[in-house]
């Protein structure tokens, strides 16, 4: 009994050495970051990879079709002095292995970033294709949204672009005129709502395509952040303005898409509201 009576002491006085420890703090690297995103706007060619080659991390963009949409969001990439490369995305090894753009670029914390790969890829067109980097940081549109037209459309010339409310009418006056081919225009201060854009040629003419209506974005509750578009206050939106594939070339698999069209994406996080 005595030498368990022993042992019940010895083992308390462990535990209580061990509480008066104070906790061990495990230090971690705070990593300064940005976020990319690639856009395959080639009209001309099959599917691409970008991914960097200086360090391993997940902001690789693998399998990216002409005009797709489903991996057309931001990722965190390590900010600084950063390494990238395009190549053909295969199956066979000495086609994947074939690169088609290598860039280093220096990426700013807390900026977000699209690599834009357009032109055409055959030799002899224009213009011919190449990887260009768009710094996606518009100011803060307040109690608005900021709303920009880029014009990834090789071979349809300069464009006018329109904004307006989705219960009204274009107005007379471009929002965003003479946007030229494989270039992004400045962004415009809009009023919060459903909006739509109308884009014709530079000067005039039919629209390109049925005026389409912009990312809507859902606003921020308790439990979720909010989904920027143009019915959430303090986002940016862009509408990127695509050609048709060209006939006969791989850009026409898995969609032969036939005639621009235009997809959008969010540019802008707003703050989550006080109080939420």
């Amino acid at each position: 009994m005595r030498r368990i009576i022993h042992f019940t002491v010895l083992c308390l006085a462990v535990v209580a050495v061990n509480a008066c420890r104070p906790e061990e703090v495990i230090s971690t690297e705070d990593i300064p970051t940005a976020g990319v995103r690639f856009i395959h706007a080639v009209p001309d060619t099959g599917a691409m990879d970008m991914r960097p080659v200086d360090i391993v991390e997940n902001s690789t963009f693998y399998n990216v079709t002409f005009r797709a949409t489903a991996l057309m969001f931001y990722k965190n990439a390590r900010a600084g002095s950063r390494h990238f490369k395009v190549f053909r995305s295969d199956t066979i090894a000495a086609v994947a292995s074939t690169v088609v753009w290598d860039t280093t670029y220096t990426l700013e914390a807390g900026h977000r970033y699209t690599f834009i790969l357009w032109g055409f890829s055959r030799p002899g067109s224009s213009p011919a294709m190449k990887l260009d980097i768009i710094d996606d940081n518009p100011a803060d549109p307040g109690t608005g949204v900021a709303l920009r037209l880029v014009n990834a459309g090789a071979g349809l010339g300069a464009l006018d672009g329109k904004q307006y409310s989705a219960t009204g009418a274009p107005g007379a006056t471009p929002d965003w005129p003479n946007v030229a081919a494989l270039s992004a225009s400045a962004y415009v201060a809009a009023p919060v709502g459903s909006i739509k854009y109308n884009v014709t040629p530079a000067g005039g003419g039919a629209a390109l395509f049925t005026d389409a209506t912009a990312l809507a974005g859902t606003p921020a509750t308790v439990l979720l952040d909010a989904t920027p578009g143009t019915t959430v206050a303090g986002s940016a939106v862009s509408g990127f303005v695509f050609p048709r594939s060209v006939v006969s070339s791989q850009a026409t698999a898995p969609t032969n898409f036939t005639t621009p069209g235009i997809i959008f994406l969010w540019d802008r996080r707003p703050p989550r509201p006080a109080g939420l």
